[in-house]
C-alpha cells in the first residue's frame, strides 16, 4: 500500500510513517518544509505543501492508495481571535484542499483517515460519551463539527473514516510532555478539583487505530480515539505521579489555567468527556495499552 500522510513530521505523523514502513509499505509525505522533514524520515517521499493556502501537488498522489490526514495548528495556546483564525483554516481549509486535489487525481485514493477530536464533544460532566453522542457548542466542538464536514465533501469517492482522538501520550510532545517537568519536580496535582473525566490514549493505539482503519473494508464514519478505561483527572495525575516517583498533591486551580491561557481554552481544558471507543471496541480493534499505568510506562521508556 503507498500512504500519503499530511502533517507527516509530527509526533503522531511520524510514529504512523514509521509502523508503515516497517510493515513494507511505502509512505508519501506532505510539509511546509520537506528538506527539514527528510532529514528525519529519509525513507519518505516528501512534498511541500502549505495547507491553509493551496491543494497539494498532483504529483503528490501518483500511485497513492490511501491518505491520512493529521493536519492541524496546536490548540494550546491563547484563542485570540487571530489565533481561532489560523486553528480554523490549519484544520478546515486544509481538509478541503486536499479533498479537493483527492478529487482532482487522475485515480483517486481509496481510502481517507482524517483526523477529528474528542473535543467534538464539549463538556458532558459524568455523561458517557460514545459516537452517537451530539456535538457541543464550545469552539473547540464547533471547529471539530466543520472539520469532518470538510473530510466529508470527499462524498461516495474514497471510504471516510474519522478519527475523534483524544490527547495522545507521549513525551516527545502535546498533554504528557507539558506535565513531565512540574511533576517531576514535585509540583504537579490535580487541576481544578480533579473531578473532571479525562480521555487519553497511548501512542501505540493512536496508530494502531489508524492502521486499522486503513487495513478494514467496514470501518467507515466517526471513531473515539481514547481508552476504554476513561480516568479523573485526580486519577490521572496520580498515575502520572507514580510513573515519574513523585507525589501529586500540588493543586492546580482553574484560575491558574485561566491566567496562562485565557477563559475559554481554560474551560476546555477543564471541562469533562467520559469518552468511550464504542465502536472501535464493537467492530474488533484490540487496544494494546487500555491500562493508563502501562500507557504512561511505554510513554516514559
Amino acid at each position: 500500500m503507498r500512504v500519503l500522510i499530511t502533517g507527516a513530521g509530527g509526533v503522531i505523523g511520524s510514529a504512523l510513517g514509521e509502523a508503515l514502513l516497517a510493515r513494507g509499505d511505502q509512505v508519501v509525505g506532505l510539509s511546509r518544509d520537506p528538506e527539514r522533514a527528510k532529514r528525519g524520515a529519509g525513507r519518505i517521499a516528501w512534498h511541500a505543501w502549505q495547507p491553509a493556502r493551496e491543494r497539494p501537488p498532483e504529483e503528490a498522489f501518483d500511485g497513492v492508495d490511501a491518505v491520512v490526514n493529521l493536519v492541524g495548528e496546536p490548540l494550546d495556546q491563547r484563542w485570540t481571535e487571530a489565533a481561532k483564525a489560523v486553528i480554523r483554516a490549519s484544520r478546515i481549509t486544509a481538509t478541503r484542499n486536499l479533498v479537493a486535489a483527492m478529487l482532482a487525481a487522475p485515480r483517486t485514493p481509496g481510502v481517507l483517515v482524517s483526523q477529528s477530536a474528542v473535543g467534538y464533544y464539549g463538556d458532558r460532566g459524568e455523561q458517557i460519551i460514545d459516537e452517537s453522542t451530539p456535538a457541543g457548542e464550545s469552539f473547540d466542538a464547533r471547529v471539530c463539527v466543520d472539520w469532518e464536514a470538510a473530510a466529508a465533501e470527499v462524498g461516495d469517492e474514497a471510504r471516510l473514516v474519522v478519527i475523534r482522538s483524544a490527547p495522545v501520550l507521549t513525551a516527545a510532545g502535546g498533554l504528557l510532555a507539558g506535565l513531565l517537568l512540574p511533576f517531576r519536580l514535585g509540583l504537579g496535582g490535580p487541576i481544578a478539583g480533579g473531578g473532571s473525566y479525562m480521555p487519553w490514549i497511548g501512542l501505540a493505539d493512536e496508530v494502531g487505530m489508524m492502521l486499522w482503519a486503513l487495513d478494514t473494508p467496514a470501518t467507515g464514519g466517526a471513531y473515539n480515539a481514547t481508552s476504554p478505561e476513561p480516568v479523573t483527572n485526580r486519577e490521572f495525575s496520580k498515575a502520572l505521579g507514580r510513573a515519574v516517583h513523585r507525589p501529586a498533591v500540588v493543586p492546580i486551580p482553574k484560575l491558574a489555567i485561566r491566567a496562562r491561557f485565557g477563559g475559554e481554552l481554560a474551560d476546555a481544558a477543564t471541562a469533562s468527556q467520559r469518552v468511550l471507543p464504542r465502536r472501535a471496541r464493537d467492530e474488533g480493534y484490540a487496544f494494546r495499552t487500555p491500562d493508563l499505568d502501562a500507557a504512561l510506562s511505554e510513554a516514559l521508556a
